[in-house]
């Protein structure tokens, strides 16, 4: 009789997983996974959201500031030579860069000793680079917390599915096990892939601001060099 019963029971256990095996029966959506995965995936789907926003306003951001035109120090320097000190400032003003920010500055204290201009130009240039660096911070915390939330979304996931095991009387399915993990495996997948692209964008963005930072330091270094050639 035991081995009547036991044939029955592995019977039914391979025609289950034969039937697990078929084509078409095991394909999951995306939607379906990203639905799956918990409560824990509305933070990262925030995350998600708030990563792609700050990435897109601070391109617009760099690529407005490094709009500069490369003769812009060119005509500056004809007409600061030439003692035409009010065009070169209206000139700057119609640029609103902070290239062109920093110049103008400059320009309103001529007259003044150039230790006090560099000093102003300085002041202004840092304004400019917290401009260009607002959010970055906030970009590199989403790249660190994403794949951390993923985590816990995991591991809460994983307690649930042992506790459902738990709750379970006689034998556990292996289908309520895997599901219950794999579940819980999806915040993790999600985490570190809203990780990796904020860190992406992170790095890129820091790259970007470091060469206009670089171009802010080089164009007030020649700004000072007409100066004290004037």
């Amino acid at each position: 009789m035991m081995l009547l019963q036991t044939l029955s029971t592995d019977g039914n256990m391979v025609v289950d997983s034969l039937a697990m095996m078929e084509p078409g029966k095991g394909d999951i959506g995306l939607l379906d996974l990203m639905i799956k995965g918990g409560y824990m995936m509305i933070p990262l789907y925030a995350l998600f959201v708030l990563a792609i926003f700050i990435f897109v306003e601070k391109i617009i951001t760099l690529r407005k500031a490094s709009k500069s035109p490369k003769y812009l120090m060119d005509q500056i320097k004809i007409l600061v030579q030439g003692g035409q000190v009010e065009k070169a400032k209206i000139l700057c003003q119609q640029e609103q860069t902070p290239v062109a920010n920093m110049i103008a500055k400059g320009l309103e204290r001529i007259g003044s000793p150039l230790k006090n201009i560099e000093v102003a130009i300085e002041n202004v240039g840092k304004i400019e680079i917290y401009k260009l660096e607002k959010n970055l911070n906030l970009m590199a915390t989403v790249s660190g917390a994403a794949p951390m939330i993923g985590f816990l979304g995991t591991v809460a996931g994983m307690i649930r599915a042992f506790i459902g095991v738990a709750q379970e009387e006689g034998m556990v399915s292996p289908k309520l096990l895997s599901t219950g993990i794999y579940e819980a495996m999806i915040t993790t997948a999600t985490g570190l892939v809203v990780g990796i692209i904020a860190y992406l964008g992170y790095n890129y963005l820091v790259t970007q601001v470091s060469k206009l930072v670089h171009n802010m330091e080089y164009t007030s270094i020649e700004f000072m060099d007409i100066l004290q050639e004037k």
